[in-house]
């Protein structure tokens, strides 16, 4: 008898998480969607129940250890291990506000605001490695898990220093080359059990993070966060990649 999979993809109740969930979910695992409003995240794991896919909500906030805590507790009681976690969760404050009329990002470093930079590193940075390490023990459990951490192109050094075309959005940039960083560490340490750590950049994508300005469907950005949690023995870890390849750190 062959035991089902066990998958957690954190901010999932909309999305590319939602979409991430319902992609892992028709992969035959078991989906613990995390949200942190209970209204939320059982809304969207009772639709996808209704497509036939087995999902749950995990009451789950990335930016609070207690949360984290009894999240991995949770799960643990549930499940002999966890084999695939999708560290997706992310914010963008001030970014919406920040557009102007065509639709362009208006905020230069210079009015960056440091309370806003201060909670997007509490859960894009922070948030990874809180659930990561609650959750390590379920993912060392697994015969050959996976981690996912849902980067971004604006977390790319090389396209940045390269005259990219991308916004000047240091809060959230920032957060997501310090997200890569956290790849590489964890890839690291981890390799020699098995575990593959690899960044995933979906792309800009429409969601609420930008008011759906952006040209890329949620089932385009889950392409590669999906392709990376389901790889076979002898991928690649420590990489940082979209659906085309390899992207410069």
């Amino acid at each position: 008898m062959t035991t089902r999979k066990n998958a957690l993809v954190t901010g999932a109740n909309k999305g590319i998480g939602r979409e991430t969930a319902r992609r892992l979910a028709a992969l035959d695992y078991k989906v613990w969607l995390g949200a942190r409003d209970a209204e939320r995240g059982e809304t969207a794991a009772h639709a996808l129940r209704g497509e036939g896919l087995d999902v749950e909500w995990l009451a789950l906030d990335v930016a609070n250890d207690d949360s984290v805590a009894a999240a991995a507790k949770a799960v643990a009681a549930r499940a002999p291990g966890l084999d695939v976690l999708v560290n997706n969760a992310g914010i963008a404050p001030g970014y919406v506000e920040a557009l102007g009329p065509d639709g362009r990002y208006e905020r230069p470093p210079s009015r960056e605001s440091l309370a806003d930079m201060k909670t997007t590193y509490d859960v894009n940075v922070f948030g990874p490695v809180r659930v990561t390490q609650a959750f390590l023990p379920l993912l060392l459990a697994s015969p050959a898990s996976r981690i996912v951490m849902v980067s971004s192109y604006l977390g790319s050094l090389a396209r940045a220093a390269g005259n990219s075309q991308s916004p000047n959005v240091m809060g959230y940039g920032s957060s997501k080359t310090a997200l890569n960083a956290v790849t590489l560490a964890f890839a690291r340490e981890l390799a020699p059990h098995g575990i593959m750590v690899n960044a995933a950049a979906p792309g800009y994508t429409a969601t609420d993070l930008n008011a759906h300005k952006g040209g890329r469907t949620v089932q385009q950005a889950a392409e590669i966060i999906v392709r990376l949690a389901a790889l076979e023995p002898g991928g690649p870890t420590g990489g940082y990649f979209d659906e085309n390849g390899t992207l410069p750190w």
